[in-house]
């Protein structure tokens, strides 16, 4: 009888195990076939942000950037200037440390320094310009900067 129940207590644990791992992920990255498109431009101009009250400026040079942007990021005011310092913090550490160390896939993808520095404040547009630029490089590129999952 004991042999039973143990047999059964198995059975039920590897169903479980089973049903649990043909659920679909809530981590699941989906990307639609309109978001691909952008990902296929290869012409456009660079973005550059500037601002009048801060000294400093960004400029992406990525041809799909800039229209991705307009049709599929959150729009300004979404998120918090705290947020996205605190993620454009967490993520410039990680790409900086691909730029210095081999073995993190396509070299030509981390190819310069972002010198961005936690206790400065660089204004709202550009926090907003380079989270966005993270996010869309991160679903374009298939690469994942950290354990966020690269939504919009």
């Amino acid at each position: 009888m004991k042999k039973i129940q143990f047999i059964s207590g198995t059975f039920s644990l590897m169903l479980l195990l089973l049903l649990n791992s043909c659920a679909p992920t809530k981590d699941a990255l989906v990307i639609s076939e309109e978001e691909k498109k952008t990902f296929e431009i290869t012409e456009g101009e660079a973005v550059e942000i500037k601002s009048e009250e801060v000294e400093y400026e960004i400029v992406i040079i990525d041809p799909g950037f800039n229209t991705w942007l307009r049709g599929f990021a959150r729009p300004k005011g979404y998120y918090s200037k705290a947020f996205l310092e605190n993620r454009n913090n967490f993520w410039v550490q990680e790409w900086n440390r691909r730029v210095m160390g081999p073995g993190y896939g396509d070299v030509r993808l981390y190819e310069m320094q972002i010198n961005y520095e936690p206790g400065i404040d660089y204004g709202y547009d550009l926090n907003y310009e380079l989270y966005n630029y993270f996010i869309y490089f991160q679903r374009r590129y298939g690469q994942r900067l950290g354990t966020w999952i690269p939504r919009i």
